[in-house]
């Protein structure tokens, strides 16, 4: 009853910007945290960025100053904005949120499908 998907990758040169959405639908009672993971070929996933409903954030060392986690809870949406790529932020960018539902109202981890992000030149 809940969809979780991402948008917005794609090819970007080094010290170029994408950016990322994640809209969650369906029957959504209220959404705690909203994260962003990634995966790199024969890397294990690692968390990115995160943010809570009240708005705080966290971020990987590696993507402090760069990349900025924001969302609209009137849309159920989730942004990553992201400048200053580097080759090493090639990945599969998985959405990450924690749902209640209007149903249950007990929160429940959901996942999207990922988008590709690729950084070459």
């Amino acid at each position: 009853q809940v969809q979780v998907v991402e948008s917005g990758g794609g090819l970007v040169q080094p010290g170029g910007s994408l950016r990322l959405s994640c809209a969650a639908s369906g029957s959504i009672f209220s959404i705690n945290v909203m994260e962003w993971f990634r995966q790199a070929p024969g890397k294990q996933r690692e968390l990115v960025a995160s943010i809570t409903s009240g708005g705080s954030r966290t971020y990987r060392d590696s993507v402090k100053g760069r990349f900025t986690i924001s969302r609209d809870n009137a849309k159920n949406t989730g942004y990553l904005q992201m400048n200053n790529l580097r080759p090493e932020d090639t990945a599969v960018y998985y959405c990450h949120a924690i749902i209640a539902t209007t149903a249950l109202r007990n929160f429940a981890n959901y996942w999207g499908q990922g988008t590709q992000v690729n950084v070459s030149s």
